[in-house]
Formats: C-alpha cells, structure tokens, sequence
C-alpha cells in the first residue's frame, strides 16, 4: 500500500503499531518523525509516547503526552506510568484515582494495583504516612505492596504477615495454570523473597537474611534490578569483612539497564556502598572519584564527603579532614551540626579534648541537649577543668529557664529536665569542692519542692560541711521517724522468696509449755553445748601433744620411716647374685684378709658393715639420673596387657 500511495495515513499507522508489537521501537519513531506531516500528534500521539517510554526517554514522553491536543483514556494510563517513573507519586496518585473512577472495564484491577504502587512508593522514599485506599486484597501483587507501604512505617512484623500471604496467593493462582513449572514458581517468588530477606535484614537476622539473598541469586533471576538490589544489601551485611565477596556482588549493580529499575535513592545508595567499599579495599584514588562524583549530583547531601574525610584518615591526614568537614559546615549550614559532631570525633580520636569541647560548644542547638551537657562534663572532668564544666551547667539551666518563661509568660516553674540539670549539676560541685554553689542550687530545688525529703537531706548534708548552726535550724524540716516509718509486714518479708535470711517457724506450743513461754516473756532459753568425744587411749594426767595437730612429717621430732634389716636381706637381684649377708658367712674371709678392690662403676670401697649392692644394681659412672622416672613413666602410659 506505500509503495503506491506512501502518504497514506492509515497504512503508515499500521506500520508504527507493527513495529511496536515486534518491539521495535526506535524504528516506529524514525517512522513518525519522517512522516510528520501526515502522521500529527492529534492521530499519533500515543504511539509516540509509547515509543519514548519504552526507549527511556521520559522526559520527552510526558512532553508527547501533554501536547496531545485529546486526552484519551490510553494517554491517561501511560501518563500515570510515565509520572511514577518521574517520582512524582502526588500527581500520579491523583491520575489513577481519576481513572479508577472515570472507567469501567477488564483492567480495573491492575489500575488498583498501580495504584497501591503509589502508595507504597510514597510510604518508603517520602515517609508519607498512607491512607486507606479500601482495596481489597485478593492477589498477591496487592499483598505484595501493602506490605512495602508497612516497611515504609516500620511495622516489620505486620509486613512480614503480608508477605507470607503473598507468597501464599502467588503459589495457589500460578499452580492452577498447567503450563507454569515450579521453577517458574519460584522466578515470580524471587522479588516477595527478596523483600522478605530484607525485613530480615533490618530485624538484625543477618545469617537468615543472606542465606534467601544468595538462593534467590541462584535461581539467576532475569530482572536485573532485583539482583542488584539484593547484591546492594549482601555488600552491606559484609562491611568491611567478606571484601572479595562484596568485590563479585558489585558487577551484579553494574548490569545494564539498572539505571531504569531502581529509583533515584536506591541508585544513591549503590553508589555510597561503592565507595565505601573501594575505601576498605584501600582503592583511595577510587573512592576520591566516586565520592566527588556523588557530592557534584547531591551537594548538600552528608555522606559523600564524610566519605572523603573517613579516606584523608585512613591515610593518616587527620587534619586535612577536619578542614573539608568545616568548609562543608560553612557552606551548608543546616547539616553543620552532624558534621561537626565528626570533627569533634576526630579531635577526640587526636588527644585534643578540649579542642573538641570547643566544637561541641559551637553547635547551638545541641548544646542544651542533656546528652550533649553529659558529654561536655565528662570530657572537662577528664581534662580536670572543672570551671569549664561547671559553666556548662550554668548556660544550660540559663536557657531552660529562659525558654520556660517564654512558653508560660513569666511564670517560673521549672520543667523536669531543668530539675534534672540543676540538680546534676549540684552533685557534681559537691563531688569538687563547690560546696558553696552546690547549697544554692540544692535551696532552688527544694523552693520549688520543699516536700522532697531527699533534696533536704542533700541540703543539711551540704550545710553541715560549712555551717553546722544552719545545718541544725534545716533538721528541723525533716519529717519524724514516726511518719517516715513504712508500713511493713516484717515477717512476710523476712519469709519471701528473695531474702537472704529466712526466720524459722516456731512449732505449736501446748499445755504447760504455753503457759511457760507465755510467762518467761522475751527470755531466750539457752542451747546446751555437746560434750566433745575424747581418744579411746586419752589419759588426763599426760599433757597432750602441742604438735598434735601439724601432720607427721612437719613435727619437730619426726625422724623418718626406719628401714627394717630382715627387709633390707631380702635378696633382689638376678638369680646367683649374692647379699652382704653371705659374706658375713663365709669362713674363708676373716677379718684380717685385705678388702677387695670395687668393682668397676661402684662408689668407694665401703666398710663391712654397709650394704653393698650387687653389680646389676649398681648405676654405671655418668648415667643420668632421671632413667628410673623415666621407666615409671613409660610404664604408667602403656596401653593394653596380656
């Protein structure tokens, strides 16, 4: 039909819409954009639009949109698409509920579904609390994003209920169809999953958490911004550990076309954990670059450049850091107070407390804070500047007082806070000397409390140290013992579970030792004392051994175990072997023949009398002593026997 009339309209129409369905879409466009003439806005603008979409050129469709001169009921659907993808969910909300209530046919319920994505988009990268759509969830895709919108408010378990429904709906409507396999099943499952395992991850359920991501990353899901999502949240469950790991899960959010998948923030984030991963694999050159990068597309955002001075000190550039950290404060001065509670990290992390008490100082809207007094104290204790720190209580209650003025007219009653800080600050002057101050907070606390008995005390206890008069005159104030007495149970207190002594149960009395108990009053019978048992050989005339009680071998007149001799005869050596008995016997040797001469390895010759040890007993010259433990040893660690 061109080839004989290649202006006409309704074939150069049917050629776009084919090419779309082949999903070739630059083509349609070369199409339209060469037959402008014939092909205007008013017949081609939604096929146009399409085209852009698909291409990733939102900018120009919402542009093709808007100039349409009709706004046709298809226009409306890819505007709503086109305004999510822009993130702008307050106009995109408003287009789908302006369809949903303009249009009746078979794609309402996938209008609804869009239209919860909204509001779970809005619940998680806006915090905007959702309202109440009152759509009912009858399939997963519904479920699915009701539980993104209660991550969105924080409400994990809630969410985590929506999921396991979802998951439940996915596997009942996918399984009725014959033609879906298992491994079908669990490719649609993948992003519940992922979802699932993220909850887990916020939970602190690190171990259940990474166990799902990696057996979703093993299914090898085809949608690319499902992987680097979950390979994203792997990095940071790894941190600084696991990096060759974390170095492999990177290539997954480098895919092709991630950019398209994910919004503005979670691409943001991506390129955070990029660089902090290429600071703890000590790729500094990588990490300048990709930090830069991010603080030229968010210039007032804080990471970027708490990552450059978390890299200068890592290379030991302590200074330079707190130097980029205070050009930023000056620069942006609505961020300087987490900034400079960085610098004051650093300065800590150098030695210089007091510098670092400075910069503390500086930030005016913390420095009331109680945790920023606490933390302002503890450092000028530490430094033992104790007026700096008494100063800091000072200006503190100074403003508490002044703000609580302004908010009550002139009035003066203190809040609790206040209270708080003066009377802190009163123990701490106490603690250091100042026992003059400490009294005059002490007198303004018990002014506007003058039934705090613990304040009074803390007052008299104060005085006493410097004026014991006045000390007395306060006393007075003190409540009697009369109505400061507990009304308390003594016996079921003494008898509860958690006291450390337990009074024992009297039994019952009867008869006449009722009527003695009764009578003897408060006096206590004495316990008679056993008589202790004496040795059957005790004699009462032979004073008793002062070392009786010492074991044998430390007592004074221990002289050691005597060797019997009749033992001692007892031959043991090898069979032959004579003992010094034998020679005693023997008539030949009398006692004028000469000794002989000892044997070879023996001591010197000993007399007649001695025992002599027969050869195979004797130990040869040299032989180290330890041979016999050694024997023993070897002996006790064998194993096994006959």
């Amino acid at each position: 039909v061109l080839q004989i009339s290649k202006d006409d309209v309704t074939a150069l129409q049917c050629k776009v819409v084919c090419l779309i369905q082949n999903g070739n879409f630059k083509e349609a466009l070369s199409v339209i954009s060469t037959h402008t003439k014939v092909l205007t806005s008013d017949i081609i603008a939604f096929e146009k639009a399409y085209c852009e979409y698909r291409l990733n050129r939102i900018e120009n469709a919402l542009k093709t949109i808007q100039s349409a001169s009709q706004q046709t009921d298809k226009l409306k659907e890819l505007y709503g698409q086109v305004l999510y993808r822009l993130e702008r969910y307050d106009d995109c909300l408003a287009a789908y509920r302006d369809l949903i209530r303009n249009s009746q046919d078979e794609y309402e319920e996938e209008r609804k579904t869009n239209l919860s994505a909204v509001v779970a988009a809005q619940s998680t990268w806006e915090k905007v609390m959702p309202e109440d759509l009152g759509l009912r969830e009858a399939t997963y895709e519904l479920c699915y994003n009701s539980a993104c919108a209660l991550i969105g408010q924080g409400k994990l378990n809630e969410a985590m209920k929506k999921l396991q429904k979802a998951e439940e709906l996915c596997r009942r409507s996918l399984s009725e169809d014959s033609d879906v396999t298992e491994e079908d099943i669990e490719a649609e499952l993948a992003i519940i999953h992922g979802q699932m395992a993220y909850i887990m991850q916020l939970q602190g359920r690190t171990e259940d958490a990474l166990q799902l991501y990696n057996q979703i990353i093993k299914l090898k899901p085809t949608d690319v911004g499902l992987l680097a999502v979950i390979a994203n949240n792997i990095i940071t469950i790894n941190k600084d550990q696991n990096v060759f790991d974390s170095k492999k899960k990177v290539k997954l959010t480098n895919a092709e076309g991630v950019e398209h998948k994910l919004s503005k923030k979670q691409l943001q984030a991506i390129e955070f954990n990029k660089a902090l991963l290429a600071m703890y694999t000590n790729q500094a050159d990588q990490c300048r670059k990709l930090s830069a990068s991010l603080q030229s597309q968010s210039p007032e955002h804080l990471l970027p450049v708490l990552i450059q001075a978390a890299q200068l000190c890592r290379e030991k550039q302590h200074a330079k850091a707190v130097g980029l950290l205070q050009d930023f404060a000056d620069q942006h001065p609505a961020n300087a107070a987490e900034i400079k509670l960085t610098m004051a990290q650093l300065k800590i992390a150098q030695g210089s407390v007091t510098k670092a008490c400075m910069i503390l100082r500086s930030i005016e809207e913390l420095q009331h804070k109680p945790g920023m007094v606490s933390a302002l104290v503890t450092m000028y204790s530490h430094e033992e500047d104790i007026d700096s720190a008494i100063e800091v209580f000072t200006q503190a209650i100074q403003w508490y007082q002044q703000f609580q003025a302004s908010q009550t007219r002139g009035a003066n009653p203190k809040s609790p806070v206040h209270l708080s800080l003066i009377r802190e600050a009163a123990n701490f002057k106490l603690k250091h000397g100042r026992k003059k101050e400490a009294i005059s907070d002490l007198e303004e606390l018990w002014k506007q409390n003058p039934k705090d008995v613990h304040t009074l005390a803390q007052l008299i206890s104060a005085y006493s140290l410097v004026d014991s008069e006045k000390a007395k005159v306060l006393s007075k104030h003190l409540p009697s013992s009369d109505t400061m007495s507990l009304k308390v149970d003594v016996d079921a207190l003494e008898n509860s579970h958690g006291a450390t002594y337990v009074r024992k149960k009297a039994g019952k009395l009867t008869g006449d030792n009722q009527q003695k108990e009764q009578g003897q009053g408060d006096v206590k019978k004495k316990k008679k004392k056993k008589k202790g048992k004496l040795p059957k050989n005790y004699d009462p005339k032979v004073t008793p051994d002062p070392e009786r009680w010492l074991p044998m071998r430390e007592r004074s007149y221990y002289r050691g175990r005597k060797k019997g001799k009749k033992k001692d005869q007892v031959g043991k050596g090898t069979q032959g072997s004579t003992t010094a008995g034998s020679s005693e016997l023997d008539a030949s040797r009398t006692a004028s023949s000469p000794p002989t001469s000892p044997r070879p390895g023996s001591a010197a010759a000993v007399s007649a009398t001695s025992n002599v040890i027969p050869p195979r007993h004797q130990k040869p010259a040299g032989a180290p002593a330890t041979k016999k433990k050694q024997q023993q040893k070897k002996k006790k660690g064998a194993k096994g026997g006959w």
